[in-house]
C-alpha cells in the first residue's frame, strides 16, 4: 500500500490555508487541485507547486492540493513541508522573496507595551495581525501548536516572516524548549525575525545555549541585524534564578513571566487579585531593572473581561512592568491606554526636560527644578514618559514649540 504524507489542517476548512496529500510511488509528477477559486487561480497555484517541486528536486509523485484560499507563502510552506516529511534528506529550500516591511531592524529600547500571540499554524490570523497595532506580533511555535504539527509549522512561520508586513509591529517568535527550540532557530534567524521568546527558562545555561546557536546561525547566513531575546520565566526555579537569567545574554532586551505554568508549578490556583504571584512578578521586575532591560507582565486569559484586564494592566504598571502579553486583538487598546502616562506624569516630565535643556544651553553641569536637583536617571525617566506620551498620541512630537 502506498504511504500518504499529509500536511495542513485536519477536519475543518480554515480560511487562508490548504491541505496537501502526497505519495511518492509514481513514475511522473501529478498535481491535482481542489479549490473554489480553481477557475481563476488554479493554473497559478499548480505552477507554483511545480516550481517548488523543481526547487527541491522532486520529479515524480502524486499531490492532491485542497485549497481553502491560501496565499502563495502558505502554499509554498505547505508544499515544502509535505515533501520534506517524505524526503527528510532534502536540504534545499524553496524560499519566497523577502518583501520590504514597515520596520527593518528593531531597536533594543523600543516600546513593548503589547505583544500579540498568534498560533504559528494559523495563517488566517497572521494576515491582519499588524492592523491592530500591537507593539509586537508573536508567531508561536510552542504551546499553541500540537506536537504533530510543529515540524510543518516551522515552514509557515519562516515564510510569514519573509513576506508579511506587520505594519510596524516587532516580529517575534516563541520557540520550543530544548533541542527542538534550537532547531526552530535555524528556520527563523536567517528570515527576518527581530526577537526570540525563550520559554520555561530556569538557568543562565539554557539561555546561553540559545545564544550560542544564534551566533552559529548568524555567522553562517551572514546576518548583521541584531537578534533580541526575551526569556520567559515559568517556574519557581526560574523565578529564583531571574537575575542570572536576565544577565545571561547581551541579546536580552526584556524579561517576562508566564503565570499559567508558574502557578501550576507552585500547585496553586491563579486568581484575579494575583496574590499568589506577587513575589514572582516583583522579582521579575527587580531582576529586569538590575540587568537594565524591560520587564513584561504575563497575559490575561479572560478575553471577555475588559475590567479585569485594565485592573491587571494598572497593577502591572504600578509594579514597574513595561507591558503585557495579549491573546486577542481586543486586549491591545486597553493595555496601551493603561500603560500610557497620566496628565500629571506628562506635565512633570515636560518640566524636567525643559529644565534639562535650559541647563545645557547655559552650560551648567547641574540641573535643578525648583529646589530639587535632577540627576541623569530622573531625566531618562522623563524622556521615556514623553516618548510614551507621543506613542500614545497624548503629546505632539513638536510639543516644545508650544511651551
Amino acid at each position: 500500500m502506498t504511504k500518504e504524507y499529509i500536511v495542513g489542517p485536519k477536519g475543518d476548512k480554515p480560511k487562508s490555508d490548504l491541505r496537501i496529500t502526497y505519495s511518492k510511488n509514481s513514475k511522473s509528477l501529478d498535481i491535482s487541485l481542489s479549490s473554489k477559486v480553481k477557475l481563476m487561480f488554479g493554473k497559478s497555484i499548480i505552477n507554483q507547486a511545480e516550481t517548488i517541486c523543481k526547487d527541491l528536486g522532486i520529479t515524480t509523485g502524486t499531490f492532491l492540493l485542497e485549497d481553502f484560499g491560501a496565499l502563495p507563502f502558505v502554499i509554498s510552506a505547505r508544499m515544502e513541508a509535505v515533501i520534506k516529511s517524505a524526503h527528510p534528506d532534502i536540504t534545499a529550500e524553496s524560499l519566497p522573496e523577502i518583501k520590504p516591511c514597515s520596520i527593518g531592524k528593531s531597536k533594543r529600547g523600543r516600546f513593548r507595551r503589547s505583544r500579540l500571540y498568534i498560533p504559528g499554524n494559523q495563517p488566517k490570523l497572521m494576515l491582519n495581525a499588524g492592523i491592530h497595532k500591537p507593539d509586537g506580533v508573536i508567531l508561536d511555535l510552542e504551546d499553541a501548536v500540537a506536537p504533530a504539527e510543529k515540524e510543518s509549522t516551522r515552514y509557515l512561520v519562516r515564510n510569514a516572516l519573509r513576506v508579511l508586513d506587520f505594519f510596524g509591529s516587532e516580529r517575534m517568535v516563541r520557540i520550543n524548549q530544548g533541542e527542538m527550540g534550537l532547531k526552530d532557530l535555524e528556520f527563523v534567524i536567517p528570515n527576518n525575525v527581530h526577537l526570540i521568546l525563550v520559554p520555561k527558562v530556569e538557568s543562565a545555561d539554557q539561555l546561553k545555549s540559545v545564544d550560542n546557536k544564534i551566533d552559529e546561525i548568524t555567522k553562517g547566513c551572514g546576518r548583521v541585524d541584531p537578534v533580541f531575546l526575551m526569556p520567559i520565566i515559568e517556574s519557581a526555579k526560574g523565578v529564583l534564578h531571574a537575575l542570572e537569567i536576565a544577565e545571561a545574554s547581551k541579546r536580552n532586551v526584556a524579561l517576562t513571566i508566564g503565570l499559567e505554568d508558574y502557578t501550576a508549578d507552585l500547585g496553586v490556583v491563579r486568581t484575579e487579585d494575583g496574590k499568589e504571584s506577587l513575589f514572582a512578578r516583583s522579582t521579575i521586575v527587580n531582576a529586569a531593572r538590575a540587568a537594565g532591560i524591560q520587564a513584561i507582565d504575563t497575559v490575561s486569559v479572560d478575553i471577555e473581561d475588559e475590567r479585569a484586564l485594565r485592573a491587571s494592566a494598572m497593577e502591572a504598571k504600578a509594579l514597574g512592568f513595561d507591558g503585557k502579553g495579549c491573546i486577542h486583538p481586543r486586549q491591545i487598546q486597553p493595555i496601551h491606554e493603561e500603560f500610557a502616562p497620566t496628565h500629571s506624569e506628562i506635565e512633570k516630565a515636560k518640566k524636567i526636560i525643559l529644565a534639562f535643556d535650559d541647563a545645557k544651553e547655559q552650560g551648567l553641569g547641574v540641573v535643578s527644578l525648583g529646589s530639587k536637583m535632577i540627576d541623569a536617571p530622573v531625566v531618562q525617566k522623563a524622556e521615556k514618559t514623553i516618548n510614551m506620551a507621543i506613542a500614545s498620541s497624548l503629546l505632539s512630537k513638536n510639543w516644545k514649540k508650544n511651551e
